[in-house]
């Protein structure tokens, strides 16, 4: 598949199987398939998480900003020929930190690089950042359905 970077849902949507509500990134800014990637996500006000956490106090749940860094990976990784077509199953997370809130209006830059690969089982190093600040880290476990 050749892609010309930025793309958007409509071709992460042909790429990864997430669809709405949980698809979590909107635009691909920048693509090495099989090595890295990094995309974006414009939190809204009417997610649908925000109803119940928090009133009054909307943030976004940790778990799916480890899910969106997640989905980023999957693009870098399902964008590949032999994997076109196949789910990138998320296997694990390890040395995950928060370090920031991430509310309504804020941008998510995810970022993912893949370092390690073996058969259908892979680690990506991933990062989410609203503007210079880091809102979360972690190790991606994935593992490709065959």
């Amino acid at each position: 598949m050749n892609l010309t970077v930025p793309f958007g849902r409509d071709v992460i949507e042909s790429i990864i199987p997430h669809r709405d509500p949980f698809l979590l990134i909107d635009e691909v800014v920048e693509l090495e398939p099989g090595r890295r990637v990094v995309a974006t996500r414009a939190v809204r006000a009417d997610d649908p998480w925000f109803a119940g956490h928090f009133p009054g106090r909307p943030v976004m749940p940790g778990v799916l900003i480890v899910e969106a860094m997640a989905q980023a990976g999957a693009v870098a990784v399902l964008v590949e020929e032999e994997n076109r077509g196949r789910i990138a199953f998320f296997a694990g997370i390890d040395d995950c930190r928060f370090k920031r809130v991430v509310e309504p209006g804020d941008v998510l830059t995810l970022t993912c690089e893949i370092d390690q690969v073996r058969g259908p089982i892979g680690r990506g190093k991933a990062t989410a950042h609203v503007g210079d600040a880091l809102a979360a880290r972690g190790t991606l476990t994935f593992a490709v359905e065959r």
